[in-house]
């Protein structure tokens, strides 16, 4: 599920919130229940919890460009993660050296403060329905993601479907413990600020939400479908994704972008092709200045065969790996 790989950059944490209040009329009440005639009896003690199996550490991939008086360092995020440890090692170790963190846009301190923006561009004014633009089977898809969320039936009507889209596939990975608050975005901008560290955007978050408001109405109508076809087998999807990206495997991680499908070329060259040879322009222009800078993108932007890498070189740059190094933890 591809999308799963560029969904959070949005911070999309907070859109279940933001689509009821944004979008829809508030559930119906129900009545609270009788109290009962005398008390109920005290249930059985549950059973002693079983301690969780710690998670593995990861030790995702991270590239390095060098000049004389520049170090750019290239490391790919998994914007939905769950607890595992990976802010260690040669991740931590080039984020220490250096003094300006960039990452695709800047992470708002308070989510909600995404919401104004989010409802100028996702929400449908031409007065259609999604509803009615849906087949029935993918109409009762809908309601079955629907119904985990305590979301009223009409939540998603007025919203366009890039936006439906990403909010189904984000909360899906939320009920699998996976979220943007354990997402090296958030991790590391809260790094950044605690040290005072200056951080910057390759894109922002308006540009990146009108990127995916820029796609055809065909277009949107097709990943949403994709989405609802791919939603109940997300925790096989994620857990070879996780893995790859935990292991710093790239090669790996870009055979299961590509067997993955669903998006067509023109919509793979908007995504991944056209943003990554914006970034290698972006790095060539800032290699002109003397320093040390941290550039976080996700990890499909390193590993197809048009990243980020591939785009440096056309340009003259050479990004080399950083090899793994274990640290004191």
């Amino acid at each position: 599920m591809k999308i799963l790989l560029f969904a959070a950059a949005l911070g999309l944490a907070a859109t279940p919130t933001l689509v009821f209040q944004a979008g829809s009329a508030p559930a119906e009440q129900a009545p609270p229940p009788a109290a009962p005639a005398q008390p109920a009896p005290a249930p059985p003690p549950a059973p002693a919890a079983q301690p969780a199996a710690p998670l593995p550490d990861a030790d995702p991939a991270v590239w390095v460009v060098r000049d004389t008086d520049t170090t750019i360092y290239l490391f790919g995020t998994f914007h939905l993660l769950d607890g595992r440890p990976w802010f260690n090692d040669e991740v931590r170790t080039a984020f220490d050296a250096s003094d300006e963190l960039v990452l695709e846009a800047i992470i708002p301190e308070n989510p909600a403060s995404l919401a104004p923006l989010i409802q100028s561009y996702a929400i449908d004014r031409s007065g259609r329905k999604l509803p009615d633009r849906l087949s029935a089977g993918d109409r009762a898809a809908l309601a079955r993601a629907l119904a985990p969320l305590g979301a009223p039936a009409n939540a998603f009507d007025s919203f366009k479907p890039w936006f439906v889209s990403l909010t189904l596939t984000v909360t899906a990975a939320q009920r699998l413990g996976i979220s943007s608050n354990n997402g090296p975005e958030t991790i590391l901008s809260q790094a950044a600020r605690a040290r005072q560290m200056r951080i910057g955007e390759l894109e922002g978050m308006e540009w990146q939400i009108r990127l995916f408001d820029s796609m055809t109405d065909e277009q949107q109508m097709e990943q949403l479908r994709e989405t609802l076809r791919n939603l109940d087998r997300m925790p096989r999807t994620l857990a070879p994704m996780l893995a790859a990206w935990s292991e710093g495997d790239v090669n790996q991680l870009r055979r299961i972008v590509n067997a993955s499908g669903g998006d067509s070329p023109a919509i793979h060259r908007m995504i991944y092709t056209n943003r990554n040879a914006n970034w290698a322009r972006w790095i060539r222009e800032r290699m002109a200045r003397p320093g040390t800078v941290f550039i976080a993108v996700g990890a499909a932007h390193l590993a197809g065969t048009d990243n980020v890498q591939s785009q440096l070189r056309r340009l003259g740059f050479r990004a080399t790996r950083v090899p793994h190094v274990e640290t004191a933890h």
